[in-house]
């Protein structure tokens, strides 16, 4: 299996846009965070939720194809089959068959939310992710006008996993805080 580092160098090498290095590192810490919680590989789960947007360039983010290109170019690594399989199921429209692992929900999920949190950190005066408060999320989970291409039922997915919305808005915003820096959040 790789290390992160050679993961994040294929990121790099497959993905201009800072913003989306930034929500790919964002959605490994989410990842790694919901491995923990429910006693699953951080490594494995960490790796799925870099990746999981690699061929997001290469697709154009063309929502029929992304995600299905990305195990053909991560093919010659020899990575889990639980890895790819999550990769190419976190975009159901492109996807072969309904999400049914744990990791496959964790990633639709876990991926998803980043972008919630995100957007709900930017309504805040100071920009500052230590400033989100949980309750915050949740109440712009219940504003479909808000952050309007986050797709509430792929966070809500955190149900399939063992996880009751509240906590994995909690435990995904202590992930993202965590690494703010690297973030820019």
């Amino acid at each position: 299996m790789i290390t992160r580092e050679e993961a994040l160098l294929i990121l790099r090498q497959s993905i201009q846009s800072e913003s989306m290095i930034k929500h790919s590192i964002a959605s490994e810490a989410v990842m790694r965070a919901l491995a923990i919680y429910v006693k699953e590989d951080p490594e494995i789960w960490g790796l799925a939720g870099l990746l999981h947007d690699l061929d997001v360039e290469i697709t154009n983010a063309d929502p029929k194809i992304h995600g299905s290109i990305a195990p053909t170019l991560l093919k010659k690594f020899n990575l889990p089959i639980e890895i790819t399989d999550a990769i190419i199921m976190h975009n159901e429209e492109a996807a072969p068959r309904l999400r049914q692992t744990k990791i496959e929900h964790a990633l639709a999920a876990g991926e998803t939310i980043t972008g919630l949190i995100t957007a709900t950190t930017y309504v805040y005066p100071d920009k500052k992710i230590h400033s989100v408060k949980p309750k915050s999320i949740i109440k712009r989970m219940k504003e479909k006008h808000f952050a309007a291409s986050v797709k509430r039922e792929n966070i809500l997915e955190c149900e399939k996993i063992g996880i009751p919305l509240d906590l994995f808005v909690v435990i995904s915003l202590c992930a993202m805080q965590g690494i703010a820096a690297d973030i820019g959040l």
